[in-house]
């Protein structure tokens, strides 16, 4: 009998196969979507960044605005783009400045919550390959072993080289397992440390957002000027 990787595997039963047949298109899968999320997170936390800061540097809220508009793909311009509609919907039935910052609070609360919710999209296959990888693999694991004491029995021999064949072919599928849990794992951890950072530059963005609507509302009130009065 043939002792190596592959030698293992066309000796498996059909059971053991099918099994790591699950294995290898679970850890295809999961890199591919590694792959993917890496370039979009790091996408998404350098174009928050880059529009926090043209954010900040512009001289009134129409220009912030405007500055985000150059890129729609950038997280921060959906936010915007709700807390604007907000702003202007509030502003045109004539509610009460208290009414229009609290208003522009919510939307802009929401609109981070929709665009972390879109970031964090298809996150929990990468989460369920790292959990049910290793247990689908023990599953083959087990299979096998059964299938190895079964012919121990029919051999009528209990001897290692009877044995060993079996139980080797058997554990390849925990080892696959293990192999596409691992890396699922570890990016998993990566994108979660990832999509906290981006939450907190985009809780950080909506709290500049806010500042800028009240100081628009602030400098549009009248002037109020209080004096001693001669008789």
């Amino acid at each position: 009998m043939e002792f190596s990787f592959w030698g293992m595997i066309s000796h498996a039963s059909l059971v053991a196969q099918i099994v790591l047949g699950l294995l290898v298109f679970m850890s295809i899968g999961s890199w591919a979507l590694m792959i993917q999320k890496f370039f979009s997170l790091s996408s998404a936390n350098r174009k928050a960044l880059r529009g926090i800061d043209r954010f900040d540097k512009a001289p009134n809220l129409r220009d912030s605005v405007q500055s985000l508009g150059a890129d729609p793909s950038s997280p921060l311009y959906y936010i915007a783009h709700q807390g604007v509609m907000e702003f202007n919907r509030s502003k045109e039935l004539g509610n009460s400045s208290e009414v229009v910052v609290d208003n522009v609070r919510r939307a802009l609360r929401q609109g981070a919550a929709t665009e972390m919710a879109r970031l964090q999209r298809s996150l929990s296959l990468l989460a369920t390959t790292a959990n049910t990888a290793p247990f689908i693999g023990l599953f083959g694991t087990v299979w096998g072993i059964m299938n190895s004491f079964h012919s121990i029995g029919m051999l009528k021999s209990a001897s290692l080289a009877t044995v060993a064949p079996g139980i080797s072919e058997a554990l390849v599928a925990t080892a696959i397992g293990l192999a596409v849990a691992i890396p699922a794992t570890c990016g998993y951890n990566l994108f979660i440390g990832k999509l906290s950072q981006i939450d907190t530059l985009l809780v950080n963005f909506a709290g500049f957002f806010l500042n800028r609507v009240q100081r628009e509302i602030n400098a549009q009130r009248p002037v109020q000027r209080t004096g001693a009065t001669e008789l």
